[in-house]
């Protein structure tokens, strides 16, 4: 290999993998928040002698994919399902992928995600005398940088909510997807993914996270209702929950402060039912306070059972309500899952069946699941309309892997996935 100015030129002629990776990162970063694509769509025909580049971004409701306008292949499709074709099958598993057509060029798919949480599929046509497994690798560190850019975007421009959006959103939804944090959150020793429905109206639920070198803080509570009333008692909460963190407060502070600040706004007429916990991600000593919560269950091993706690009042329900703490272990390879229906329950099967049977039929079927899948299988499972499901649910399934382990695939959480080997020739 040669040196030519500040570019590596390997003998075939293309730049060392590290120095495209860095002028496209440097290009993304130069960009205007809506030209991210346009700046990649540069990047990549003079790196990579693209013939064509085009982002696909999944719904609000995690159906489809959808191309971020305007596409730059006619035949592409304006939107995409996620359970189909090449780019739903790297969104699913998040694993690159190379499919090498009979003819001039080569289609890479690459899996747009930051920190766990999906936001899409780059799809990238090359030569076909480039479309290698070194391409698809370097593509593979593209795709997530251009990945921290979107996120960063998202903030100066509406670009790309708009395109993830199959139809309109309700004032109430807007105001769900502006306060929550996301679907997911990846780290070493954990991963966490959730999935509510509906996902364009509000069923008025709540979940947040905070993660620092030592802890994981989370949040997850039942809707008071649908709708604009029960999205803004929310967004109160939520913000309640954020400022005494934000200020160093421990657990039980920040329960209080929350059940201080709702029931001085309503007065006990909006009180919030919400689980909160402290993870230390060092030992897995996990503590919580449990406000009339959603439902805590843990899969570990074979065994599937809810998590008893004792139940304290809702936030906001009287006035100077007193949290105390309630502790629990977690072991590595455990699975936590939340499940809040608001103020209804799925309906039994009949009179002979526990309360909990519709919740725990639907763990039972989809625990074989990865974590990014269970939470929308289970929201499916309980949104059944033959068994007379709530409306509104949200599930939250964190996979606690435990401090200094690997995810399954070897790779330490939030990694990049490895690049498949290439697909064979379509004939």
């Amino acid at each position: 290999m040669r040196r030519t100015g500040h570019l590596h030129i390997s003998p075939e002629g293309g730049t060392d993998p590290v120095d495209r990776h860095v002028t496209v990162e440097g290009a993304l970063r130069g960009a205007a928040p809506h030209l991210l694509l346009d700046s990649l769509r540069t990047s990549l025909t003079q790196l990579y002698a693209a013939s064509c580049a085009d982002l696909l971004l999944v719904d609000y409701g995690f159906t489809s994919l959808r191309p971020v306008p305007p596409a730059q292949a006619p035949a592409r499709a304006p939107h995409v399902p996620v359970d189909e074709g090449p780019a739903g099958r790297v969104f699913r598993t998040q694993q690159p992928y190379l499919s090498r057509d009979v003819g001039p060029t080569a289609t890479v798919y690459l899996p747009v995600t930051v920190r766990g949480d999906r936001f899409g599929v780059l799809v990238v046509d090359v030569p076909a005398d480039r479309g290698t497994p070194q391409t698809t690798a370097s593509l593979a560190r593209v795709a997530e940088t251009l990945g921290h850019a979107l996120r960063v975007a998202d903030r100066h421009t509406d670009l790309y909510r708009s395109t993830r959006r199959t139809h309109a959103l309700s004032v109430a939804g807007e105001m769900q997807w502006d306060t929550l944090p996301g679907r997911a959150c990846a780290g070493p020793a954990f991963d966490l993914h959730a999935h509510w429905e509906p996902a364009y109206t509000s069923g008025g639920h709540l979940l947040d996270w905070s993660v620092t070198e030592d802890e994981l803080l989370l949040i997850v509570a039942d809707g008071v209702g649908p709708g604009t009333p029960a999205a803004l008692v929310s967004t109160f909460a939520l913000t309640a929950i954020r400022n005494a963190r934000r200020a160093g407060l421990d657990l039980v502070g920040q329960a209080s402060l929350t059940d201080q600040a709702l029931y001085g706004q309503y007065r006990g007429k909006s009180p919030l039912a919400a689980l909160l916990l402290r993870i230390d991600l060092t030992s897995g000593e996990t503590e919580v306070v449990d406000a009339g919560s959603p439902t805590l269950w843990r899969i570990r091993g074979d065994v599937t059972e809810r998590v008893e706690l004792d139940r304290q009042l809702p936030l906001g329900m009287f006035e100077d309500t007193v949290y105390a703490p309630q502790r629990l272990r977690l072991l590595a390879g455990d699975r936590l899952v939340f499940v809040a229906c608001g103020t209804a329950e799925p309906r039994t099967l009949g009179a002979y069946e526990a309360p909990d049977g519709p919740v725990a039929r639907a763990l039972a079927r989809t625990r074989h699941l990865s974590g990014a899948d269970a939470p929308g299988a289970v929201v499916r499972e309980l949104l059944d309309t033959s068994r007379g499901a709530p409306e509104a649910v949200l599930v939250l399934c964190l996979d606690w892997r435990g401090h200094g382990a690997a995810a399954p695939d070897g790779r330490r959480g939030g990694e990049p996935a490895p690049t498949l080997p290439d697909a064979s020739p379509r004939v």
